[in-house]
């Protein structure tokens, strides 16, 4: 079998035994992308010499030593380019910085491997608002990867990098992964560093890990996360073993299945597929349990006025003074801010800082910020009191499978879409996505835990790993 196919685990089992060397699966990788990367798009960078240079050099003793890893491009990488899938940043900007994702990833002999496209700023749920170029989805060639990391989920689907990092605001991990058919893991609210992150919204981003196995996931994790002095909402809390539980099954575990998820409208197939795994973890000795998150049906409207407050704050930064884009026309200060910003955004992120200049406008602000905030601990408390009752909430990611490309002309559906999703980031919790048996498009089954819980997540999801 190709390497390019091999988890991480595989590899690195291979690496340390002296079976094969990290030039060898380079070799294999790049045969698959050069088959098939005009096609899918996953990569806006990939520098194959320095790619080289970082392998033959890897310390194969490091936990991680000679394994490639993916990149999404709002995780700065020191001299590598950084887009966010933007114009603003596309020209001549590079990491003067290492993230702090990728300097524990690089402390443990990653090598790092190209910068794969996303949504612009991750503002998106189909990797179409990319002002870059588009993503197509491999397992499902014409239909969207899902967003925003979804040339992170088309790289590892299509075999081009055995892992890769993401990052989730609303879903932008699970949401492409269910759509690619591999695993895509949100960890909780200050589990993993920001720092280094290019920042959409800071009380929801986080970054994670995009693998084909829930152990790679479990592995990655285990590297990436931590408490870092450089990032304030970084928690000062130990680390768990995310691997040495992997196997202890679902026996006596409570498992939750929120009526709210599974309502009108859940495509039959999605609805078919999810039920099928909340059966097989019942055959596993797990008991199901339907319980009620009753301000989900807010979340949608809550994360939409929260997310764009926080993008308006954050993407002030990008003026055409500093760094990126800046206007060749502009004739004052005032100009060069209005040129540089009307043609380095794209109309997703201009749509955004729109919505969220005026949610946190004087006369507006307690209207619809500071409710949505209250509605938002409405939420965390619904996920407080189902877990009173549970140990784990399982649910569709997405109501439908992948849609094709260009047929959404309804920035609403494509909003909607991330329903099952949002309510996690609102709440800081973990949550993964695990593919699922399925005669057509990939399906993937959501697994929410409590707040630093992923080992108990990362459990449940191997027995769901197992019995598809």
């Amino acid at each position: 079998m190709s390497l390019a196919h091999q988890s991480v685990t595989a590899l690195r089992g291979l690496l340390v035994k002296g079976e094969i060397k990290p030039s060898e699966i380079l070799d294999d990788l790049f045969v698959e992308i050069s088959a098939r990367e005009s096609e899918i798009g996953a990569f806006l960078s990939l520098d194959r010499d320095a790619i080289r240079q970082a392998a033959d050099a890897a310390d194969l003793s490091l936990p991680l030593g000679g394994v490639p890893i993916a990149m999404k491009d709002n995780i700065n990488v020191k001299g590598a380019p950084c887009t966010c899938g933007s114009r603003f940043l596309a020209e001549n900007y590079r990491s003067p910085y290492d993230a702090g994702v990728t300097r524990r990833m690089r402390e443990a002999g990653v090598v790092f491997f190209g910068r794969t496209n996303m949504d612009e700023f991750a503002m998106g749920s189909a990797t179409e608002n990319s002002a870059l170029q588009k993503t197509q989805n491999p397992a499902a060639p014409g239909h969207i990867p899902g967003g925003s990391s979804g040339g992170s989920a088309a790289a590892v689907a299509a075999n081009f990098a055995p892992a890769a990092l993401g990052s989730d605001t609303g879903g932008s991990i699970r949401q492409p992964a269910s759509h690619c058919g591999i695993v895509g893991m949100k960890p909780s609210y200050g589990r993993v560093s920001r720092y280094g992150l290019v920042a959409f919204a800071s009380s929801l981003d986080q970054i994670g890990p995009m693998t084909r196995s829930v152990e790679d996931a479990a592995l990655l994790l285990q590297h990436i996360a931590g408490h870092d002095t450089l990032d304030s909402t970084s928690l000062p809390v130990a680390v768990d073993d995310y691997l040495s539980g992997l196997k202890q099954g679902v026996k006596g575990l409570r498992i939750g299945m929120p009526k709210e998820y599974f309502a009108e409208g859940l495509d039959p197939a999605v609805r078919a597929a999810t039920e099928a795994a909340i059966r097989q973890l019942e055959a596993q000795g797990a008991t199901v349990h339907e319980i009620s998150l009753p301000h989900t049906e807010y979340a949608v409207a809550t994360y939409y006025i929260v997310a764009p407050a926080e993008a308006s704050s954050n993407l002030s930064r990008f003026d055409g003074v500093r760094y990126g884009h800046r206007s060749s026309s502009a004739t004052d200060v005032l100009s060069l801010y209005q040129k540089s910003r009307e043609e380095g955004f794209g109309p997703e992120v201009k749509r955004r800082i729109i919505l969220g200049t005026y949610v946190l406008s004087s006369g507006y602000y307690d209207a619809y910020y500071n409710k949505a905030q209250k509605v938002r601990t409405l939420i965390r408390r619904d996920f407080e009191q189902a877990f009173a009752q549970v140990d784990a909430i399982v649910s569709p990611v997405a109501p439908t499978p992948a849609r094709k490309i260009g047929e959404c002309t309804n920035l609403l559906g494509d909003y909607l879409a991330d329903v099952c999703t949002i309510p996690a980031n609102l709440a800081g919790l973990p949550a993964i996505s695990v593919p699922l048996a399925s005669a057509g498009l990939p399906i993937g089954l959501q697994i929410i835990t409590p707040h630093l819980k992923e080992a108990l997540m990362l459990r449940i999801a191997h027995a769901v790993e197992i019995g598809a």
